[in-house]
């Protein structure tokens, strides 16, 4: 798969992404470490994927996001920013509700789905 559909598709498919340097629990850089940290106090599970493992991912990302820097968030196919805009979010507290929303749409629609069994 393309990389750049590899990014698609992972937006795509996780209404609450963070591409980030390390993961959650073993964050690889400050600014990821604080993006995460911010996220996880919203308290909705969300995927990461850890650039550092996916070089291909860290050197496309930034042309498609038209964003340069890690950490960047995603929301339901949006591009929320980066660390300091992640930040100011949570302390103003715009993350939250943004965070819990989609996890609810996220699983109102997984409900909503037949089961493939």
């Amino acid at each position: 798969m393309e990389t750049l559909e590899k990014i698609k598709q992972q937006i795509a498919e996780n209404p609450i992404l963070i591409y980030m340097k390390g993961s959650p629990k073993l964050p690889s850089c400050g600014f990821s470490a604080q993006a995460s940290q911010a996220l996880m106090s919203c308290g909705e599970p969300f995927a990461y994927v850890d650039i550092l493992q996916n070089p291909d991912i860290r050197a496309e990302l930034p042309a498609y996001a038209n964003w340069p820097t890690f950490p960047q968030l995603w929301v339901e196919g949006e591009l929320v920013g980066g660390c300091d805009i992640i930040l100011e979010m949570f302390q103003q507290g715009e993350l939250q509700p943004l965070v819990k929303d989609a996890a609810a749409k996220a699983k109102a629609n997984k409900d909503a789905e037949p089961n493939a069994e």
